[in-house]
């Protein structure tokens, strides 16, 4: 105990000093190491005991997460390493590799400014090695690298001393080629990762040891050493000579910048504010004394003080009974009750935590993950926090005892906020609760979550896939008409430019945008003058554009047909999915010149129904999700592993040999890959690896679309009839 607040001293007096910070996540493919790695650098900076480092899993706190062995929720923890005579503070996040858990990447690249990225010597870069690098070099965030699992390419696979040495080049120049071929500018001012500059360690997280070339001339471990120790199994004398914590954290705090050189860079791409304003100023300089800005990263629940805010604060200083605002809800002001950091599952309140560093929040009740904090009335929110994949399957979920409901819909309250790559949905028909997920394993954990951790009995369903509708051709004008016939809306409807759906996709545009910056974004990706300023609202991926000229009282009604806009987009007219890749142009309005007959109850239901209309006009149709598979098997596997793909809707893409293993790249929908992991087992004998990743949605086949349709017409209880455009607007 007496360690531990020695501990917490040292973290709290180097709090203040932002050159002394470094904010790194460790992310990987799943099962390369990271947890492992994450243990050994705790146990080397005194958490917790070496014995127990990579058995202990300290970081993997959650009961679900030890029974499975892989990491679902990111965990923080702040602790201190010596470097060259100094001390410096660490708050490092471990994230989850599997794909279904890929949003916590995401919300941990915003926190940090530094990755060390974590890839097996023996297995290479994999699909979801490419994802973590793409999402931390989108935040800006700098990548160190660790090549695990040394040990096996030497003791399994029985490579020569040379041969080990070729192999981890080929690991080295595979992240340089992603780096590169990802952001180029960043590549060329240095992020290039090279053994020789000291920014790349080679060694094994479960025998905790590592070498780096700085630290071989400290150590006078060579690589040759390293082969033969781990040759003759004498891994001790390695974790003695040359440790894995020293190692790694001496990169880390020699090659990862501290928040001020950090926050220089990557403001301007998390916030879209004016640079000039105090709160910019404060936050390009880290300033402590500046306004708050906190962007909150994570949200968990603490059975004993409530929900718990996780954010990277970049300007100002946070103190308990303080009262900030959450930008974008009602503005009342909220008191933080408790200020803290993360030390794994235990969190140690401080007096005041300044600017740059990772703070852990009690009292932010309106905050959700993705939320933009500030003691200021007005501040421009930080740009949205983007997830590479969506949500592709969806579970019903009822209460198993009727008494248990209104206890069912507040933990549901609590999932969506803990988790924003899940959507929850009440079906007001049929009464169920509809969760939304990542894939099976997403909502398993999800589902078994709210039995055991929230304690409700609950019943699911067996999970369902997610679709989109989307128009595929150009239609209107489409009169609208209120139920009172004194307004009138016309709308034209259209698909997005694919160019301009990537660009809201990747962040690149977005309302909280200076409007004349978004304008020149557009125009340069091809977009009309006109039809770039008269954007008013974006939702999902779908555009809303006032091309009308001097109408009368429109500014007034906007907010009403915006509203109608966001109804008719919820749910698209063939289904009742969520509409996406539309673009939506109103271009002429008559308004009744009293504003008691253009209320809510007839500006709303006219724009929706112009509006789902002119999608029935436009070619309506499903999108499915598709996902990426790769599946390595022996050679002489290779046709099991490829009709696996076919046999399901499947394109093979891509089929690479290494050795005597073949890699098969394909795609598939969503909806045909249920049973596919019991099913290429099988096929296999066993002998596959495979993983997933989220491609984006497709246009379902049109021999296809009416069964569909119908299926999910009649497990929403809608009428079970292909729907027209006279339904909406007779």
């Amino acid at each position: 105990m007496a360690r531990g607040k020695k501990m917490v001293e040292r973290v709290t007096q180097l709090m203040d000093e932002p050159k002394r910070i470094r904010n790194i996540g460790i992310v990987a493919h799943i099962d390369h190491g990271k947890t492992t790695l994450s243990d050994n650098l705790l146990a080397g900076a005194g958490m917790i005991s070496e014995e127990l480092a990579g058995k202990q899993l300290f970081m993997d706190s959650d009961e679900e997460e030890q029974a499975r062995g892989i990491t679902i929720d990111a965990s923080n923890v702040s602790m201190v390493h010596e470097f060259e005579g100094n001390e410096y503070l660490i708050n490092m996040i471990d994230t989850p590799g599997h794909v279904d858990f890929g949003g916590d990447v995401t919300r941990a690249m915003r926190a940090v400014d530094g990755a060390v990225v974590v890839v097996d010597a023996v297995e290479g870069t994999m699909p979801q090695t490419e994802t973590v690098l793409r999402q931390a070099l989108k935040e800006q965030v700098r990548p160190v690298l660790f090549v695990n699992k040394v040990d096996r390419l030497i003791n399994e696979l029985k490579v020569n001393e040379t041969e080990m040495q070729i192999r981890l080049g080929k690991v080295i120049d595979k992240v340089n080629k992603l780096i590169r071929g990802m952001s180029e500018e960043r590549y060329n001012e240095g992020w290039k990762l090279d053994a020789q500059s000291g920014n790349v360690a080679f060694g094994s997280a479960l025998y905790k040891w590592a070498v780096s070339v700085p630290f071989m001339k400290k150590s006078n471990v060579s690589f040759r050493d390293v082969y033969q120790k781990c040759r003759d199994g004498d891994m001790k004398w390695l974790s003695k000579q040359s440790p894995l914590c020293s190692v790694v954290l001496d990169m880390v705090v020699h090659h990862l910048p501290d928040p001020l050189d950090a926050q220089k860079r990557r403001i301007g791409v998390i916030w879209r504010g004016d640079k000039e304003s105090p709160e910019g100023k404060s936050m390009l300089n880290c300033d402590p004394n500046g306004p708050i800005a906190l962007m909150v990263t994570d949200i968990s629940f603490d059975p004993h003080a409530g929900e718990v805010a996780t954010g990277r604060l970049f300007s100002g200083k946070l103190k308990r009974g303080l009262e900030v605002y959450v930008m974008g809800t009602a503005m009342k002001a909220n008191r933080l009750q408790q200020v803290g950091i993360f030390m794994g599952p235990e969190r140690v309140e401080v007096e005041e935590l300044p600017a740059g560093n990772i703070a852990a929040v009690t009292g932010l009740r309106d905050a959700i993950v993705g939320s933009t904090v500030t003691n200021l009335k007005e501040m421009t929110s930080f740009e949205s926090l983007k997830h590479y994949s969506e949500p592709v399957m969806t579970v019903a979920v009822e209460a198993k005892n009727m008494k248990d409901l209104p206890k069912l819909v507040e933990v549901l309250r609590q999932v969506g906020k803990e988790d924003p790559t899940v959507r929850v949905a009440i079906n007001e028909e049929t009464g169920e609760h509809l969760i939304s997920g990542m894939g099976e394993l997403h909502l398993e954990i999800i589902t078994g979550r709210i039995k055991r951790d929230k304690g409700v009995e609950i019943v699911t369903s067996e999970p369902i896939v997610v679709y989109r509708e989307t128009a595929t051709q150009k239609a209107g004008p489409v009169e609208g008409k209120s139920p009172n016939r004194h307004n009138r809306f016309y709308v034209e409807i259209s698909p997005l430019d694919p160019a301009i759906g990537d660009l809201i996709r990747n962040g690149d545009i977005s309302m909280n945008m200076q409007e004349i910056d978004r304008r020149n974004v557009l125009m340069k990706a091809g977009m009309e003058k006109d039809e770039a300023k008269g954007i008013k609202d974006i939702q999902g991926s779908n555009i809303f554009i006032d091309m009308t000229k001097g109408v009368q009282y429109l500014n007034e009604t906007m907010e009403l047909i915006l509203e109608g806009f966001h109804e008719a987009i919820a749910g698209g007219p063939l289904a009742d999915e969520p509409v996406q890749n539309v673009k939506v142009k109103l271009v002429d309005v008559k308004l009744h010149e009293d504003a008691i007959h253009r209320g809510p109850a007839q500006v709303i239901p006219a724009v929706r129904a112009a509006i789902k209309a002119g999608l029935l006009i436009g070619n309506d149709s499903l999108m499915e999700p598709v996902q990426k598979i790769q599946i390595n098997v022996p050679a002489d596997q290779m046709g099991n592993a490829t009709s696996q793909i076919q046999g399901r809707r499947g394109q093979v893409l891509d089929i690479v040999s290494e050795g005597d293993q073949i890699a098969v790249v394909g795609k598939a929908p969503v909806a045909e890959l249920f049973g596919f992991a019991g099913d290429i087992r099988s096929a296999t004998e066993g002998r596959a690896m495979w993983n997933t990743e989220f491609l984006g949605f497709e246009v379902v086949p049109s021999s296809l679309v009416k069964d569909v349709v119908l299926a999910i017409r009649k497990r929403k209880g809608l009428k079970l009839e292909f729907p027209r455009p006279e339904d909406y607007i007779g």
